[in-house]
């Protein structure tokens, strides 16, 4: 198991004490230890930008469905290009080209997490809707709908632009051809956290489209991590990601008192999916205890 980490807190934008630093630090490292497997952290205050928390932060990881949100992202700067628009329709199909040898596969209606749009093959949807699909539901076939229709490559372009340099979106899902290649869809936590961020800020100004961007992520379907011990009042904008002995969410926290800040919480190897999952939650519900125990900003009072 490895969970080398490092804190970085400015104890002169908040009332706490050295102990409470300490003490964060020292409660997730005991929940780590409790579980095997590999995990990375990057939490991120938004209003503190010196309260900061690093673990394994620019270890890479499998991606899974955190890629659904680049391609979000890429599709949104499209449509701010005037080259696509939301209200668009494309031809739901199942049948896709792999990446190694450019021969077809369908996904697998079994293993996806969002069955219903398997009715609308060979019918018309809007970008926005499929869209919708891909990030609230987790929808495998609208995923890959979408990356043929914006382009990997854009995908990649766009992530670059942003700072996020360890992020490569090679493909859509279930192309096991290239899966087992190990060509897959990579992230590391810091660069999940630059993603987000561009999406949160500038706090205020927010653009059309990052509202609406933290609109569709505050619908998430799949609540098992970071909102799990989470106040009610409490509102995440966050999309998950797991495979077999992986989970992972990467989300923005927005507290009733306007404190807002980023999380993202990456896991591989588990040998306990269940109890991974369980640890992850609970380190989310530290960082929000710890942020809440924080004096609120002058400038948020």
């Amino acid at each position: 198991m490895k969970y080398y980490h490092y804190l970085l807190i400015s104890l002169s934008l908040c009332s706490c004490k050295t102990e409470q630093s300490e003490d964060l630090n020292s409660k997730i490292t005991t929940l780590l230890k409790q579980v095997e497997g590999d995990f990375a952290i990057a939490f991120q205050d938004l209003h503190r930008k010196e309260n900061v928390f690093l673990l394994n932060e620019n270890e890479r990881f499998h991606a899974a469905s955190t890629m659904k949100v680049p391609v979000m992202i890429e599709m949104y700067h499209q449509v701010s290009q005037g080259q696509l628009a939301l209200t668009d329709s494309i031809l739901v199909k199942n049948k896709f080209e792999s990446i190694v040898d450019y021969s077809t596969y369908e996904m697998n209606i079994a293993e996806d997490s969002e069955p219903s749009i398997y009715s609308q093959i060979d019918k018309q949807m809007t970008l926005f809707d499929l869209m919708n699909q891909m990030i609230i539901s987790s929808s495998n076939l609208a995923t890959n709908i979408l990356v043929e229709e914006v382009g990997a490559k854009n995908v990649n372009a766009s992530m670059q632009r942003l700072g996020a340099y360890n992020t490569e979106v090679l493909r859509g899902v279930e192309d096991q051809k290239a899966y087992d290649l190990g060509l897959n869809n990579m992230t590391t936590a810091k660069d999940l956290m630059t993603i987000l961020k561009s999406i949160a800020l500038p706090l205020g100004e927010t653009t059309q489209n990052q509202r609406a961007m933290i609109d569709v992520l505050k619908a998430q379907e799949f609540n098992d991590i970071i909102p799990r011990f989470l106040p009610a009042d409490v509102q995440v904008a966050h999309k998950t990601g797991s495979i077999t002995g992986l989970h992972h969410d990467a989300g923005i926290i927005y507290l009733p008192n306007g404190e807002t800040y980023v999380l993202v919480l990456l896991s591989k190897n588990l040998k306990n999916f269940d109890q991974g999952t369980l640890t992850l939650a609970k380190i989310s519900k530290l960082f929000y205890e710890h942020v809440t125990a924080l004096e609120v900003p002058s400038n948020k009072r």
